[in-house]
């Protein structure tokens, strides 16, 4: 084997695969003694030596140097391929592992190559990493050739790959944002001291500034909201929070409830309970929606965050003095003591640490057990009685719901009644109408015939039945028996008209 094609091998490796040289030496070492077994038996004792310069084999059997052309058959030549190939991949893994895992957290750039199930496959150049269903933000979907940032959340090694696991919807992904478009944050001059997160919907970003010219909130913003834009446009338009750190949790709250008003802050340190004031006005926006603006300041301060206003909270100290009271074996003073220090239900009071109660109170262990016990029973009689209430609300709105469903059947029922006593009404009016015509035609004829002085006779009568007789037996006859009836009158009509001159002759 030429030393300088051996060497060239290994720097080839090493630049290529991001191997260390030691670890390919090691490998091709390893490679030939399994060939030179091979060629003298498993029980000779091999060693081979190259050395890292000149890339020189010495190869010793049982003592007495060997010829490293001749130790080496076909079979021995095949076998050592196969082990260079295994150790070099396995030392590649190792290499991609060490190299990723150290990137844990950081953020990283990618083209998309396929969607499988949900979950995106990414080339990050040298491996393909996974973007999970579960780490994209919701709503958003990620098609083949596109462009992403994400940041590296887990490195696992499995056989001789390694597999890169992506996330977009970790708090660190925010961050990384945020310094990549912050020179303020890159610099250190502006520190992000806590992120609460709920992804695709809100966040919360606590700042500090080291330097007092510098205004962590407004650098954050950037002019006219440029720089906070490009982060909500990488993060599919996530509302984000910019909020001033303070040290003192009393400032702190307030500012992470904005843009909500604060009145009061309470804080209960011995359970970690800070109670908030607020307006009635201020009470929705401080809880948000769901919960949402409260549940996130509540991640970013550390503390459980209760809003109440001050009327609730005097109602809730009442009922938690005069339950506590309830309990045997203790007394207004020491529920007062508690109320003072945030335990405000059974719930609290069944937490409540033995060495703080025996300190409260001056009681013994036992009494304090015997406590703490009487407060999990209530607080479990509470849970049911409160799963009960809100079994039975259920109910009544599954009732209001199928009520609310027959509705519009009943209504179109009583459209339909309308619709027919309508149709009624309309029958009797024209039926109505008819009668009136009919008296009026009838006051009609009296006043003519009062006017010419006419009665009707038996004649007349029996001129109009013979009129009307014929009229409809002439709609009886056919069209020929029709015409020659027409003939015959008009036939007999000269006659008429001669008798009438004669009756009536001209002076």
């Amino acid at each position: 084997m030429n030393p300088n094609e051996l060497l060239r091998i290994v720097d080839s490796l090493h630049r290529e695969k991001n191997i260390d040289p030691e670890i390919v030496f090691q490998a091709i070492e390893a490679a030939l003694v399994s060939a030179a077994k091979r060629q003298y038996g498993e029980e000779s004792e091999i060693t081979v030596r190259i050395g890292r310069e000149d890339g020189r084999i010495e190869a010793h059997c049982n003592g007495q140097l060997l010829d490293p052309e001749e130790m080496i058959g076909r079979i021995g030549a095949q076998s050592a391929k196969q082990v260079i190939i295994q150790k070099i991949r396995e030392a590649e893994r190792d290499s991609l592992y060490e190299e990723f895992e150290d990137q844990i957290g950081q953020m990283v750039g990618g083209v998309v190559q396929r969607n499988e199930g949900g979950a995106s496959t990414v080339s990050l150049g040298n491996v393909e990493a996974i973007l999970p269903r579960s780490e994209q933000i919701p709503g958003e979907s990620h098609h083949p050739n596109e462009r992403l940032r994400a940041v590296i959340c887990d490195v696992r090694s499995q056989g001789n790959r390694v597999k890169v696991v992506l996330s977009r919807t970790r708090k660190q992904f925010v961050q990384r944002l945020f310094e990549q478009e912050i020179p303020e944050i890159a610099d250190g001059v502006i520190t992000i001291n806590e992120i609460a997160r709920e992804p695709g919907y809100r966040s919360k970003v606590a700042v500090s500034s080291s330097d007092q010219r510098v205004d962590c909130v407004g650098a954050c913003v950037g002019v006219r909201g440029n720089r906070i834009k490009n982060i909500v446009d990488e993060l599919a338009g996530e509302r984000i929070d910019i909020v001033r750190w303070s040290d003192d949790p009393e400032v702190l709250i307030p500012n992470a409830l904005q843009p909500a008003e604060v009145d009061q802050v309470l804080l209960c340190d011995m359970i970690g309970r800070a109670i908030v004031l607020v307006r009635e006005d201020q009470l929705s926006l401080a809880i948000g929606r769901r919960g949402q603006n409260v549940r996130l300041a509540s991640k970013l301060c550390g503390w459980d965050i209760e809003i109440m206003t001050a009327e609730e909270l005097e109602d809730q100290i009442e009922r938690a003095v005069a339950g506590f009271c309830e309990i045997e074996g203790m007394d207004e003073e020491l529920a007062q003591r508690l109320v003072e220090q945030g335990y405000l239900s059974y719930d609290d009071l069944s937490v409540v640490e033995p060495d703080a109660l025996m300190e409260m109170g001056g009681l013994t262990a036992d009494q304090v057990a015997a406590i703490v016990d009487q407060a999990e029973a209530k607080a479990e009689e509470a849970e049911r009685a409160s799963a009960e209430k809100r079994r039975q609300q259920r109910e009544a709105e599954r009732q209001q719901a199928a009520a609310a469903a027959q509705a519009p059947d009943e209504a179109a029922a009583d459209e339909a009644a309308a619709d027919e006593a309508g149709a009624d009404e309309n029958l009797e009016a024209e039926a109505g109408e008819e009668a009136v015509d009919q008296e009026a035609s009838a006051a009609v004829d009296e006043e003519f015939q009062e006017a010419t002085g006419d009665e009707p006779d038996a004649g007349d009568e029996t001129q109009v039945d013979s009129v009307s007789q014929a009229e409809s037996s002439g709609a009886a006859l056919g069209d020929d028996e029709q015409d020659e009836m027409d003939d015959a009158t008009s036939a007999s009509a000269p006659a008429d008209d001669e008798s009438e001159i004669r009756s009536n002759p001209t002076p």
